[in-house]
């Protein structure tokens, strides 16, 4: 039994830029893969998100800022949603957060929708978040890897995920290597350190850092990122004084905001986001797969089910000894880049092909459906 078409509305926060917004953009950008599937799209906030869905062509209305500190912002943007509802007049809504969840599942259960919590990180039930999205039972829950599906229990008790990878489009820019590498200063002698994330704590820019340092040249580290938040400045400042205070900061190039990570990704070496903390997923790691790079990272949460040793590196948490000879063994061995790097592109594939990943987040979908919605 399959829909004859499913109108899906995917509702963001969209005030930042990471890894859950590059999923909403896949989905926009590969809707024609899946055809089942009739996408419209809606955020809180009017940035870059929002702008990225736009360029697709895809719908993208904008329900206005929200701040839970403010009530009234929360009343203006569900007013918003239930004119979109009565507009668009989806079959299903996912929420893209618990946050984003918990603004919406009231409206979207008077208009009739089904309602779907993507969940993208895992859950402990005790943020104001978490309680909010409690107050309302999800018809279904699609968990970005199994790792944050095992946390579910936290908040819904005897409801089980969905696991569906996200869907990651290889990159198309055809971007050329060399010119990049040229623009920030490397010469095709001079291994380069990639890691693009946001600046969290956990995602081990601090331990990167030191464990480059005692690795002896040529080697450069490109960290592409901008601060998103004022914490997150205070962050790169102190990643800056850390470069400088072990004696590296020649060596390590801040990239700031890149609009192209991918080709960022394919014009480096070594892709390394030591977490010291577990990842959800680690989209980042597909990314650099896809892009042809060893990725060396901590044995923690989502990357156990992304990096294997045919395509990198998985140390120890804790271990800055073997953070340190995993990243010299590569820095100074080629050879064994290129093994790692060509298993990259085929084991991202397996596991988030764009078309078989918007075909699984479909079949989903379906069983969301009532019984008169589905044809043979």
């Amino acid at each position: 039994m399959t829909p004859a078409a499913v109108r899906v509305l995917h509702l963001c926060a969209g005030n930042l830029y990471g890894g859950v917004e590059r999923i909403v953009a896949s989905c926009a950008a590969d809707r024609a893969l899946c055809p089942v599937m009739q996408p419209v799209f809606a955020t809180c906030f009017d940035g870059r998100l929002a702008g990225e869905i736009d360029a697709t062509g895809a719908s993208c209305a904008r329900l206005g800022p929200v701040r839970a500190s403010r009530p009234w912002t929360i009343v203006r943007a569900r007013r918003a949603l239930a004119a979109v509802l009565k507009t668009e007049r989806p079959d299903v809504v996912i929420c893209h957060s618990a946050w984003a969840f918990g603004l919406a599942a009231p409206v979207v259960r008077r208009a009739g929708a089904a309602l779907v919590l993507w969940l993208h990180d895992r859950v402990s039930g005790t943020t104001w978040p978490e309680r909010w999205a409690r107050r309302t039972r999800p018809d279904l829950v699609i968990a970005n890897s199994r790792f944050t599906a095992a946390s579910l229990g936290a908040l819904y008790p005897a409801l089980a995920a969905e696991v569906v990878y996200a869907p990651v489009r290889p990159d198309r820019s055809g971007a050329d290597r060399a010119a990049l590498r040229s623009s920030l200063g490397a010469d095709e002698r001079t291994p380069v350190v990639i890691v693009a994330s946001r600046f969290e704590p956990w995602k081990g820019h601090h331990a990167l850092l030191s464990a480059l340092a005692p690795v002896a040249e040529p080697w450069q580290l490109w960290i592409a990122g901008a601060p998103q938040r004022p914490e997150e400045e205070a962050r790169e400042r102190a990643l800056r004084d850390h470069a400088t205070a072990l004696g590296i900061g020649q060596r390590v190039r801040f990239l700031g905001e890149r609009r192209d990570v991918a080709a960022c990704l394919r014009a480096a070496d070594i892709h390394c986001q030591p977490n010291t903390g577990p990842e959800p997923f680690g989209l980042a790691f597909v990314e650099a797969l896809l892009a042809g790079l060893p990725v060396v990272t901590t044995a923690l949460g989502g990357a156990l089910e992304i990096v294997t040793t045919e395509c990198g590196v998985l140390v120890p948490a804790g271990d800055a000894g073997g953070l340190t000879a995993a990243l010299r063994k590569l820095i100074g061995d080629a050879g064994e880049r290129r093994r790692l790097g060509e298993a990259g592109p085929a084991r991202a594939q397996a596991l988030c092909d764009p078309a078989r990943q918007l075909a699984a987040l479909a079949a989903a979908l379906v069983g969301t459906l009532p019984a008169a919605a589905v044809q043979a």
